[in-house]
């Protein structure tokens, strides 16, 4: 694969050699990101994350949209503004402004294609093109480059260039109508999913078109988008709808098939049980005094078909305990249980913070931080090997020099 540089805080074993621990599998893999917001840069990071050397071209004198997006900001004594929404989804990579209409923003792009392994965009249909850089010419300067392009509603078909935002591709992909207390309560996810579920699509198929490219020593085109990534993810609600013709529908924190399973009320709040299989109900109803087989609740099916009356029957069993009783009492009948924990208690849980799920950065403007980690980790030889060492999320520009060394433009 492409060269890496030392301004990378990990520097990589070239092709074919044995890389570091600590570097990440894509150690030696340059990776050109156009991208913008959420969906894409979410892509590249996870790249990032894999140990590619990431080299993110923003917009001159604004970046990124994201980095206008809150508040909340982060303002350092300088007075630089942060976008908290922006560190969200840039980490491990660097940053360089560009303006690609002119000639010296496509004579940097042209040099940067030419040393990537793989390019990401989610321009309009048609953007790239007008720019000078339509897939055939990318191709031209680099065959073996692999080009992940990303897009609202698919880049063909009768609404295909329509543009895409996060929530609207929730409600026109079916999300909301799954999601919510009742069908006439439909609710966004708590996440931009569909950008999210696009960008973790992107690198997927990115990582595959790398490995079919060790075989054919040519890159190829990966296409994703938001409607796709939302439809990708339907699972038995699809086949629920094109197998059995059910359609779907909003019903608050409890599982359309399996009963019971869900949200439960106990005294002082709330817990969660997942009651997948008859043994664990007869556990359930052994640990709490009730019977297995009363009428409208021996079998999953029936239990589904009341499911009402379940959720009465486990609630009155419950109303007698504290949740900090009860999930140790779960626990110990084999009862799969959890709380529902705010984002302060999930960042400060030892669990969270064993899996790597937090990391430091020193950023350029904001110094230390803690930023939420990569969800990977890789071991070989009973070692972990995962990337150990994060670049912060850029400052607009900040490796603007060192990347035009590094091309000889300097």
């Amino acid at each position: 694969m492409a060269d890496t540089t030392p301004a990378a805080p990990e520097p990589t074993a070239a092709a074919g050699q044995q890389r570091r621990p600590g570097a990440g599998p894509l150690a030696g893999t340059v990776v050109v990101d156009l991208t913008r917001a959420l969906a894409g840069p979410h892509a590249a990071m996870m790249l990032g994350d894999l140990g590619a050397r990431v080299l993110k071209v923003e917009t001159p004198g604004t970046g990124d949209d994201t980095r206008g997006w809150g508040p909340p900001f982060v303002d350092p004594d300088d007075g630089a503004r942060e976008s908290t929404y922006f560190l969200s989804c840039n980490r491990n990579k660097e940053s360089i402004a560009l303006d690609l209409k002119s000639e010296d923003g496509r004579e940097v792009l042209t040099r940067l294609v030419e040393r990537a392994d793989v390019l990401l965009e989610n321009f309009r249909t048609g953007v790239l093109d007008r720019l000078g850089f339509d897939v055939a010419r990318l191709h031209e300067l680099n065959p073996r480059l692999v080009i992940l392009s990303v897009s609202g509603f698919g880049h063909d078909g009768p609404e295909g260039g329509r543009a895409g935002y996060d929530q609207i591709a929730q409600g026109e992909g079916g999300l909301m109508s799954l999601t919510g207390s009742d069908p006439g309560d439909p609710q966004r996810v708590g996440v931009p999913i569909a950008d999210l579920l696009a960008g973790m699509y992107g690198a997927y198929g990115v990582l595959a078109a790398l490995l079919e490219r060790e075989r054919t020593g040519r890159g190829q085109v990966v296409r994703t988008s938001l409607l796709a990534s939302i439809v990708g993810v339907h699972a038995f609600q699809g086949t629920r709808y094109t197998v059995a013709g059910e359609v779907g529908q909003a019903q608050g924190n409890h599982h359309p098939s399996i009963c019971p399973y869900g949200l439960f009320h106990c005294r002082d709040g709330a817990v969660q049980i997942s009651v997948g299989s008859e043994g664990l109900w007869k556990r359930l109803c052994t640990g709490f005094g009730l019977d297995p087989d009363a009428a409208g609740m021996a079998t999953n099916a029936e239990r589904v078909a009341h499911r009402e009356q379940v959720i009465a029957a486990i609630e009155a069993a419950f109303a007698g305990w504290d949740s900090a009783d009860l999930l140790p009492r779960l626990a110990e009948i084999g009862v799969p249980a959890g709380r529902v924990r705010t984002l302060d208690e999930v960042y400060t849980w030892d669990q969270t913070l064993s899996q790597g799920l937090v990391v430091d950065v020193d950023h350029a403007t904001l110094g230390a931080l803690k930023i939420p980690g990569p969800p990977l980790r890789f071991f070989s030889d009973d070692a972990e090997v995962t990337r150990t060492a994060h670049l912060a999320p850029p400052v607009l520009d900040e490796h603007g020099a060192s990347i035009r060394e590094w091309l000889g433009l300097a």
